[in-house]
């Protein structure tokens, strides 16, 4: 029976790996799997029917799902809805502790790349300030650096920029950069971004919805 069930998960992994376009698992081990997750679409939802990163894990790899845990996988870390790139899902209580801890600790380290608005005057650009919700809207989740009297309850955060390349995306000026959020605050990236007049494009929450002709927002997690 157990050689039966490791078949099946075989089996399972490369059905999946074919026919998933919205998820590609890169690395399996014993203790992770690494997946690259495309751009608009939820970790996880309360709604069961909706089509997510769990839904898809379950689909995949049906034999790792924890009835015990309410998304039924190990979610330490996340990316926005609209971000794309790499995501580390523990298999086991003590694989996801060990990750748990290097983001608390911030041993690990984060990579992006970014498409943005305008040209950075800078070749590396440093940005340390706070960010905090924005009190304003009431009904998404948006966030707003400190400085903002509509910020609430603000955290520390810092993210450093650095040029890679610039041009013109659709005719208008735009830098492309390699990002490292020493910090992890929700959408802080975005953010940071927007704060120094930089928004990336395809944003369309923090462009004041403004930003709609781009298919995607051009922020992917790259390492």
């Amino acid at each position: 029976m157990r050689f039966l069930s490791y078949l099946k998960e075989i089996f399972n992994n490369i059905v999946g790996i074919i026919c998933h376009q919205k998820i590609k698992i890169l690395h399996k081990s014993s203790n992770f799997i690494i997946i690259n997750k495309e751009c608009d679409i939820k970790i996880n939802s309360n709604n069961k029917t909706e089509r997510t990163v769990h839904t898809m894990l379950k689909e995949v790899f049906p034999l790792l799902a924890n009835e015990k845990l309410f998304h039924e996988y190990y979610f330490p870390h996340r990316l926005d809805f609209a971000t794309s790139g790499l995501m580390c899902i523990p298999i086991h209580k003590e694989a996801c502790r060990v990750v748990s801890s290097t983001f608390l600790t911030r041993a690990s380290k984060k990579y992006y790349i970014a498409i943005v608005r305008g040209l950075f005057s800078k070749e590396i650009v440093d940005i340390d300030i706070p960010i905090g919700e924005d009190i304003r809207e009431k009904n998404i989740q948006k966030m707003c650096t400190a400085n903002c009297k509509f910020c609430m309850k603000a955290r520390t955060a810092k993210t450093i920029f650095i040029v890679l390349e610039k041009g013109l995306y659709d005719n208008y000026p735009a830098t492309k950069v390699l990002v490292r959020p020493i910090t992890g605050r929700r959408h802080q990236i975005r953010v940071h971004c927007t704060y120094i007049g930089h928004t990336i494009v395809g944003d369309y929450t923090y462009s004041n919805r403004k930003d709609t002709k781009p298919p995607r927002m051009f922020l992917h997690c790259l390492r």
